[in-house]
């Protein structure tokens, strides 16, 4: 009797005959490092953030593989480090198995869509990774890449700079000891999106069609997400307005701006998230949206409600409550930012003007800004540079804890606000089982896991 070939045994096979690294653990462990060593790294996406991500990069280690969709952002690096090989498609370096033997470490900075696989492959085969923030699409992408992180024992960050502030840091502390007492309630807000969706573009009102510009290899963009013909309005910024490959105003900000709050709080899996939303529809994000997340008690902290604000309604700018913004903005002494984050306390407010929470004004009386430092947390102050310095440091070291950004706290972080997203999509509340990845609504499956494009399932997501 022949015997029956599953799914995933079948998938796996095709993969295997690619070259490429599936569902086995991790082909190479990762190196063991000296201090003076110098390692060897491939940057993917090396246009827009990923220009700066690879040049940061490429001062702590030998740059040796470069990756872009696009030929003019390849251009300028290639000039830059001419030694480096060169390629238009992620998958072709991981057919490469003498080059893959000679790189330590990789910084991904695609469109958020195509996060997930090149990490995911870079684990599995023993490298370290630099991401950059939303961590993932979906939300089951982001606690995989949490789990590949720690099975394949990487050291991994998240590109969300205002982690490595030590306004941040030390406000971080001020939270956990309980400088504002029992805090309740957290809102944020962001000055996104500020690139065409909702209403402007919508399924009922479409970008225009053109032809694929010279030089860009419009089927790896699209990568795993569905067939499209190529647009302007899509490639190569205004991407994250559209559903298929960007993660909106709360993918895109929420990891910097409900950053020093989430990591304050030792927040993790939201029990329920519900969302109020203007112009719904599958092709583009929405024009406005409030979420509320509830998140359960943690150790000697209750149980709070994290609010989240975006867009316009009604010609209005969503905010929170002016009674709190009025509180809030005495702390500053100035007017409402375009972005920011308020924490409500049993003892006070704690109110951060900035994208990053690196100002943080402490109704008790405490300023935590550039000028001061973490006293238990490490000093970096270091932005966008010293988070790929903490990055290497975790790296030769061999503690992935020594990158604060890391997967296991990046993961969770992007995880709880792209649930926004499903509440915002399905227009329904749900509760959500973090440990079994389960919202109790049957729509919400297909957004927090979504299918991959025949082709690009190199890492058995589909299986």
């Amino acid at each position: 009797m022949a015997r029956r070939i599953t799914r995933r045994q079948a998938l796996a096979a095709s993969v295997a005959s690619l070259g490429y690294l599936h569902l086995a653990p991790a082909a190479s462990q990762a190196r063991v490092f000296q201090s003076n060593d110098k390692l060897r790294v491939a940057g993917i996406g090396v246009g827009g953030k990923g220009s700066s991500d690879i040049d940061q990069a490429g001062e702590l280690m030998q740059v040796v593989a470069l990756c872009d969709v696009d030929e003019k952002h390849l251009a300028p690096k290639v000039k830059k480090w001419p030694e480096a090989k060169t390629f238009s498609d992620f998958r072709k370096i991981f057919d490469d198995q003498a080059l893959l033997k000679n790189i330590d470490a990789f910084t991904v900075s695609t469109p958020d869509h195509t996060h997930t696989v090149p990490s995911v492959l870079a684990m599995r085969a023993g490298k370290h990774v630099y991401c950059q923030k939303p961590l993932t699409h979906d939300v089951a992408e982001a606690l995989l890449m949490r789990a590949e992180a720690k099975k394949n024992k990487v050291c991994t960050q998240m590109g969300n700079q205002g982690t490595a502030a030590n306004g941040l840091r030390r406000a971080v502390e001020l939270v956990r000891s309980g400088t504002l007492g029992d805090v309740t309630e957290v809102h944020v807000w962001t000055n996104r999106p500020v690139w065409p969706q909702a209403p402007g573009v919508t399924d009922a009102k479409p970008p225009k069609l053109a032809e694929v510009p010279a030089g860009v290899n419009w089927d790896a963009f699209l990568g795993v997400a569905p067939e499209r013909p190529y647009a302007e309005a899509i490639h190569p910024f205004k991407w994250r307005g559209y559903w298929d490959y960007g993660t909106g105003a709360i993918g895109d900000m929420a990891c910097h701006t409900a950053n020093m709050a989430f990591m304050g709080l030792n927040l993790a899996h939201p029990t329920r998230v519900s969302a109020e939303a203007g112009d719904v529809n599958p092709l583009t994000c929405p024009s406005f949206a409030r979420v509320v997340m509830d998140f359960p008690a943690r150790d000697k902290m209750p149980a709070l409600k994290l609010y989240w604000y975006e867009g316009q309604k009604d010609g209005k700018k969503v905010l929170p409550p002016e009674d709190l913004v009025k509180k809030a903005t005495e702390l500053s002494k100035k007017g409402l930012v375009n972005s920011g984050s308020i924490l409500v306390g049993t003892k006070g407010l704690a109110y951060s003007p900035d994208d990053y929470g690196s100002t943080v004004f402490f109704s008790t009386g405490e300023v935590t800004n550039g000028g001061t430092k973490p006293e238990t947390l490490p000093v970096n102050n270091g932005s966008d540079g010293g988070q790929k310095r903490e990055w290497v440091e975790a790296i030769k070291a061999n503690k992935p804890e020594m990158a604060l950004a890391n997967f296991d706290y990046g993961g969770l972080l992007t995880a709880a606000f792209l649930l926004g997203n499903v509440a915002i999509r399905t227009g329904k509340p749900f509760s959500w089982d973090g440990e079994k990845g389960v919202a109790d609504i049957k729509e919400a499956a297909p957004l927090i896991r979504r299918e991959y494009r025949k082709g690009w399932d190199l890492i058995g997501y589909n299986a």
